[in-house]
């Protein structure tokens, strides 16, 4: 059988429709470069991403037909064919993927470090969402680790970036940091950076399936659930970081906390199906957290090295910590990436697994 470019498609405006697309694989035209995907995560982070789709651009990233998009993955792939000089056939590189067989890129700027694609529909995306790392010259990559870079860098980078921010604000006064979807692999980063820095307590918010696990894990000095909110202490400063982007959650929290509320940091949208009005809170205004502005600001105050020496240091002790919880479970095939995908968005697997995926 003949292989093509099948890809995963999702209908946007009803993320459950998908469909798979077959294509030729795409021949090249001169300084391009063609990537097969080996493998790929999937996350409820990924759900984001449909979300924030039009807002941040994430619908950008692969082009498709009206009314379908291609969700961004976090993906190895190598480079099979190449018409660029400075990039060689055989590259290994992780980074932003369509989940599919295939990637076509245009190589702008190119380093032993990195591969921007400069093809004219990311013109005007954040740099960050547009680079491929080739394994060879980055600093973290162990290849017996590539399942936990898949599965966590991009999550653990958005969270050190986080933590980051709010450190260098002296957490606005407060000693306590309230984050919600405790589970979620994003909010676990968090909670690990700020337990590690030891200058604020953390306090989980969870359902009740997955308090246990919350629990378990050790980074939390407090696990509470939802409606146990008005049950928390308020007579003293926190700060919210809010990865559920629930509105009745966002809510309870201004409502109870009012003036002991400090910031609220919105980073996630894992409860993507609810409500996300925000109008009429006490206490300050949700202020959306974009990551890569962080990454520029450090960047030019640190300089990239000093950047990367700061992630690479920290991202070690926390992968490290990770075979404690994290779960690897491996699947393959169409009919077991829109399995997965469908249980994902459903919110119906669990917290400890971490789904890697191929066509």
């Amino acid at each position: 059988m003949t292989d093509t470019a099948l890809v995963l498609e999702v209908k946007k405006c009803d993320w459950k429709q998908t469909r798979f697309v077959e294509e030729p694989i795409p021949a090249l035209a001169a300084g391009q470069v063609l990537f097969r995907v080996d493998r790929f995560a999937l996350t409820a982070n990924n759900i984001s991403y449909a979300l924030s789709g039009d807002g941040l651009g994430y619908w950008r990233f692969f082009p498709c037909a009206q009314g379908w998009g291609r969700i961004p993955v976090m993906g190895f792939a190598n480079v099979i064919r190449s018409t660029h000089s400075d990039v060689k056939e055989g590259t290994r590189c992780f980074g932003f993927y369509p989940m599919g067989r295939y990637l076509v890129i245009q190589p702008g700027a190119v380093s032993a470090a990195q591969i921007m694609d400069a093809a004219p529909y990311r013109a005007g995306l954040a740099p960050a969402y547009a680079q491929y790392l080739p394994s060879t010259a980055d600093a973290i990559y162990q290849e017996r680790r590539e399942d936990q870079l898949l599965l966590l860098r991009g999550l653990f980078m958005t969270s050190f970036l986080a933590d980051d921010f709010l450190a260098e604000k002296d957490y606005y006064g407060a000693r306590a940091v309230l984050i919600s979807s405790a589970s979620s692999k994003t909010s676990i980063a968090l909670a690990y950076q700020v337990k590690q820095a030891g200058r604020a307590r953390t306090i989980g918010l969870t359902s009740p399936k997955n308090a246990e696990f919350v629990r378990g894990l050790g980074f939390y000095d407090e696990v509470v659930l939802y409606d146990e909110i008005a049950a928390l202490p308020n007579d003293q400063a926190i700060v919210f970081v809010d990865m559920a982007g629930d509105g009745a959650v966002t809510a309870a929290v201004h409502h109870h906390f009012g003036d002991a509320l400090k910031y609220d940091c919105a980073i996630g949208a894992t409860h993507w199906s609810a409500e996300r009005t925000r109008k009429g809170l006490p206490g300050p205004t949700p202020t959306f957290f974009f990551a890569p502005g962080q990454i520029v600001k450090r960047t030019k105050e640190w300089g990239p090295q000093g950047l990367a020496e700061r992630i690479g240091q920290a991202w070690t002790k926390y992968c490290d910590s990770s075979d404690a919880w994290l779960r690897v479970v491996r699947s393959s095939g169409r009919d077991a990436v829109e399995r997965v995908y469908q249980d994902v968005l459903a919110g119906r697997t669990h917290s400890a697994d971490g789904h890697i995926l191929s066509l």
